[in-house]
């Protein structure tokens, strides 16, 4: 059970690796745990204190809720951002823009807003060593300033291209925080919190969603300049920095006790076990096989979360409730009562996840959204004969809403944060970001399109996708519930060895919760893990 350290797989110099205890190390609580010895203690929890929610809204606020903004922010002026583009486009050339060059302008101006979160998203490795997780989510809220200004002018300047650059501007500080947030929430939050303060930001993401639908709110600006005020990662200062002094009182500055012990000697667990690794680019993760069910869950579970269409339904709305039957004039307040869900939806996810667990919450929440895409197609082709018919479409638009907000918008970012251990986290970020993001551009640029030429069955293709990723994670991914990142790390080893040991012996062997391996049986079989 000790040789865990193989899990994380090997790396190549892109930062330096943990050297050996320096002076600071006097602030270690006890000699560091070595492999196969017990932790004093046993288990390691903790309690809502008031510097973790703190530093949880803070972050939350600052970063989710403007992603949610940005995300439907676009959908009610639609109208309105259309006909600037063509008195510009009249203005500067003497005719206006026809139909086809008018939708791929305004597909552009919703999609950029990816292509930016692409961009931040494979930033985050390089910021997140350099500057350490406050500090990059500190610095990343200068961008807002900057997009503001380019979208705040753009009207008086005349210019449709200020109002792209600064959607692009503000994609590429979603795409750093929506990466930095939930790593640091993961690092800072005891294990037993680390659910619910994980999916804090979902509901900030709804939030956002909900004012752009209701108050049209200018953009945010500079809450995120306030985390100076709050302590760097304890994970991160031990493990990377190797500064037990600054780890010990982060510590005690979130958990509000002087006892963090135990914390400390699992910090200790896995800097040991990662001291003979490098943090791993993002080359060296996708080629290293030993976390390869990792790296393909979080490519799964990112990619499925933009390709189950909730994307086109946020930045479509309105479009889609014409296209169902809602009356113009009721398309607001229908709108609005779907923003309401979403907050509904992600409170039962965030308030509900560290008794249920992980697994149940996104896979109801795929199966949810599939099933509703395909009430979708079905409420469509039906309409023209059953008038109530659109009644049912706005029940699914809801369904998808809110089986989205409940599981999937937030349950993915935390898991990227659980199957990896420090080395290979900030690789798998810029993986599972940059899957995200480039699925976001697709499906906010191609669905207008893919609407237009495939009707009502377009929604099939959201509906195959939402199934193949609960299914994938039924099968797949265990639950991460209440579990040290190195326990989980033992889950996956156990899982690569079940394919080193002869089929007669497997029959023989007792399986955990999962259908992975129990510990206990692997050693009785001699096996060891790879």
């Amino acid at each position: 059970m000790g040789e865990t350290s193989q899990a994380a797989g090997p790396g190549l110099p892109s930062s330096p690796s943990p050297s050996p205890p320096s002076p600071r190390s006097a602030c270690s609580l006890s000699p560091t745990v070595g492999k196969g010895t017990p932790r004093p203690g046993g288990d390691i929890t903790g309690r809502l204190t008031f510097p973790l929610l703190s530093v949880t809204l803070l972050v939350s606020f600052g970063s989710s809720m403007l992603y949610g903004y940005n995300l439907a922010v676009v959908n009610s002026p639609a109208v309105h951002i259309k006909a600037f583009y063509n008195a510009t486009w009249s203005q500067r050339y003497g005719h206006e823009l026809t139909p086809g060059p008018l939708t791929l302008l305004y597909s552009l101006t919703v999609s950029i807003f990816a292509l930016g979160g692409l961009v931040g998203s494979l930033l985050v490795g390089m910021l997140v060593e350099r500057y350490g997780r406050n500090g990059a989510l500190s610095r990343s809220a200068l961008l807002v300033l900057l997009a503001s200004g380019f979208m705040g002018f753009s009207r008086e300047l005349g210019s449709p291209e200020m109002v792209i650059i600064g959607r692009s501007i503000t994609g590429l500080h979603s795409g750093i925080c929506l990466s930095v947030v939930p790593l640091y929430l993961g690092e800072i939050a005891p294990k037993n919190l680390r659910g619910f303060l994980g999916l804090m930001p979902t509901i900030f993401i709804c939030l956002g969603v909900f004012a752009a639908q209701v108050l049209s709110l200018p953009e945010l600006l500079g809450e995120l300049l306030l985390l100076h005020c709050f302590p760097e990662s304890p994970r991160y200062l031990l493990i990377e920095r190797n500064d037990v002094c600054g780890a010990t009182k982060a510590l005690h500055q979130f958990l509000g006790t002087p006892d963090v012990q135990d914390v400390i000697e699992e910090m200790k667990e896995e800097q040991q076990s990662l001291s003979s690794m490098e943090m791993v680019s993002v080359w060296q993760l996708l080629r290293d096989r030993s976390v390869h069910w990792q790296t393909l869950s979080v490519v799964v579970v990112n990619a499925g979360m933009q390709l189950s269409g909730i994307d086109a339904i946020w930045f479509y709305t309105n479009v889609i409730f014409e296209n169902v039957g809602i009356p113009v004039s009721q398309i607001p307040y229908t709108t609005v009562g779907t923003g309401a869900i979403e907050i509904i939806a992600g409170l039962i996810g965030c308030f509900t996840i560290e008794k249920v667990g992980r697994r149940p919450l996104i896979i109801i929440g795929f199966c949810a959204m599939g099933i509703c895409s395909a009430g979708i197609t079905v409420s469509l082709l039906l309409q023209a004969a059953l008038p109530w018919m659109h009644y049912v479409s706005v029940a699914c638009v809801v369904g998808i809403i809110a089986g989205f907000c409940m599981g999937p918008a937030g349950v993915p970012f935390l898991m990227t944060a659980e199957l990896f251990t420090q080395s290979h986290r900030p690789a798998a970020y810029i993986v599972g970001g940059s899957l995200n993001w480039l699925c976001n551009f697709t499906i906010g640029f191609i669905f207008p399109f893919l609407q237009m030429s495939a009707g009502a069955f377009c929604y099939l293709v959201f509906c195959g996708v939402c199934l193949l990723v609960a299914l994938y994670v039924y099968f797949i991914i265990p639950e991460t519930k209440n579990k040290t990142f190195m326990e989980i790390s033992h889950i996956f080893a156990t899982r690569r060895s079940v394919l080193s040991i002869p089929a007669h012996l497997i029959g023989m062997m007792r399986l955990d919760g999962y259908g992975t391996l129990d510990n206990s049986s692997l050693e009785g079989s001699g096996s060891s893990l790879p």
